[in-house]
């Protein structure tokens, strides 16, 4: 794992990205298409490459993909890492990186992707909600699931309050699942359902409970 390298993209403030480098994976560089993205000062602060490839400066997402995509392959990653980029990607752009690009969607899908997940899992009454690893396809927060956290739904809980939680199951599957790449544990069946090879019991069922 040690000859591997991961590109990581964010949008905002990092918190998955500190994860990540807190597990001592090995982030080659942080690219963000906002110069103002507060992930970007993490990143340097731990001495990583970080850059903005900001995509205002751009006309289309086409060009601005293709921008993006000259970025990454700069440090040549066996991994694109989404940890909070909010952009919705190019088919050119996901079939470029096909096999090599994972994201994390805050709910257990496939229910509620998209946006205001928690909200719509409190409106649903839903008794568990979580957070999911995937392999990124050209359809929306939909690929391969890799691996789910689950969190409790608490009587009159807030949104806020169960963001929270499922944000700190965010930080404990994503570093798993990447780890699981860089071994090269991941295989997709023929009816693309992602196996875990040399799997020990407690990962048998590829679900990470809530503390």
């Amino acid at each position: 794992m040690n000859d591997k390298r991961l590109v990581v993209l964010i949008s905002g403030r990092g918190s998955n990205l500190e994860a990540i480098l807190a597990a001592g994976l090995p982030v080659a560089a942080v690219l963000s298409n906002r110069a103002d993205a507060s992930g970007l000062a993490i990143a340097r602060k731990h001495g990583i490459p970080a850059e903005a490839v900001p995509h205002t400066d751009h006309p289309d997402r086409e060009s601005f993909d293709a921008a993006m995509m000259q970025r990454i392959d700069v440090w040549q990653p066996d991994l694109v890492v989404l940890a909070g980029y909010m952009r919705i990607l190019t088919g050119h752009f996901v079939q470029h990186y096909h096999g090599r690009l994972i994201n994390i969607h805050p709910s257990l899908l496939p229910s509620y992707p998209g946006l205001r997940t928690h909200a719509r899992a409190l409106e649903d009454g839903v008794k568990v909600h979580g957070c999911t690893v995937h392999f990124v396809t050209p359809a929306l927060d939909h690929g391969p699931i890799i691996v789910q956290g689950a969190v409790p739904v608490l009587a009159h809980d807030s949104e806020t309050g169960l963001a929270a939680r499922v944000l700190r199951a965010e930080h404990r599957i994503y570093p798993q699942a990447i780890r699981w790449f860089l071994q090269g544990r991941l295989h997709i069946d023929p009816h693309g359902r992602v196996e875990l090879s040399a799997a020990t019991r407690s990962e048998q069922s590829v679900l990470i409970p809530d503390d």
